[in-house]
């Protein structure tokens, strides 16, 4: 169940023509019937009053309301339930020991400056330093050299940049990094905390009816890309973290949980992430 901010923009198909266009009216109208099916029997199980069904037309009025560029509560209506997750992992079917991907956390921004192996992507705030080694390999276990790897997170109170730009600077806890020829990259950071979801709209006020957490794990989030594998948008979550068991948008998946362990006065932690290669015909 997922209480997430988006921030993705809804852009118009293209066209259809011809055969196209027949077949995206028959795959709406399977979609559509599979989905009305489904919704009936969902109501006579429920089997809602009258006064009900208003009231849950209300909440979708107000979810759309709430909505506009820069927020779609709609998107966070379906990772609190669940959707946003099980779509991902429909769509991101990967090899047993590829790592799997995750939702992309909303935070993300494709603009993130290029860093040396080893920086310090601490620009400002207060947190307990984390060091963060991490090693990307093929299937076989050798080393990917040349990755493109792009890690975001929030601060130690689990606030991101982008939600604190007065107290924040722009790209704080932000990098993109390159894997040397033994597919290795490090940097240093703070170990981050967990966050809410956003609560103040319709979808917040449903999960606090129903008693649900708002939280979402505390994790570090990474983009890993490399010619002639499929790009992994994952997250690795603080294996110490209480709120594991309760994540509101169901983002945690099985190995996606590192210990992070002390080191002096602050901590460390050692990745590895093994990238699927692109299947025959898919694009670079």
């Amino acid at each position: 169940m997922a209480d997430r901010p988006t921030t993705a923009a809804i852009e118009e198909p293209p066209a259809r023509t011809g055969r196209r266009a027949a077949e995206g009216v028959e795959r709406l109208e399977d979609a559509l019937g599979v989905i009305a099916a489904h919704l009936h029997a969902a109501v006579r199980e429920a089997a809602p009053t009258r006064a009900e069904l208003l009231a849950a037309a209300s909440f979708l009025a107000e979810t759309g309301r709430i909505s506009d560029a820069r927020r779609q509560e709609f998107v966070l209506l379906s990772d609190v339930l669940g959707v946003s997750a099980l779509v991902e992992a429909i769509n991101a079917r990967r090899p047993a020991d590829a790592t799997p991907n995750t939702l992309r956390d909303p935070f993300y921004v494709p603009d993130a400056p290029e860093r040396a192996g080893g920086a310090d992507i601490r620009l400002a705030g207060t947190g307990a330093p984390l060091s963060v080694s991490l090693r990307v390999v093929d299937l076989a276990g050798a080393g990917v050299a040349g990755a493109r790897v792009e890690t975001w997170q929030a601060n130690g109170e689990g606030v991101s940049d982008l939600q604190d730009p007065d107290g924040q600077p722009e790209h704080n806890l932000r990098g993109v990094f390159r894997t040397d020829a033994e597919g290795r990259v490090s940097f240093r950071t703070i170990r981050p905390g967990c966050y809410r979801v956003p609560v103040d709209g319709p979808v917040g006020a449903l999960l606090a009816r129903l008693g649900r957490s708002a939280v979402t794990p505390a994790h570090l989030n990474f983009r890993v890309s490399a010619r002639g594998y499929e790009t992994l948008t994952t997250q690795i979550f603080d294996a110490a973290d209480p709120a594991l068991a309760a994540d509101a948008i169901f983002a945690v998946r099985a190995g996606l949980a590192a210990p992070f362990a002390r080191a002096g006065e602050g901590w460390s932690v050692a990745l590895t992430f093994a990238l699927a290669p692109l299947a025959a015909g898919d694009a670079p």
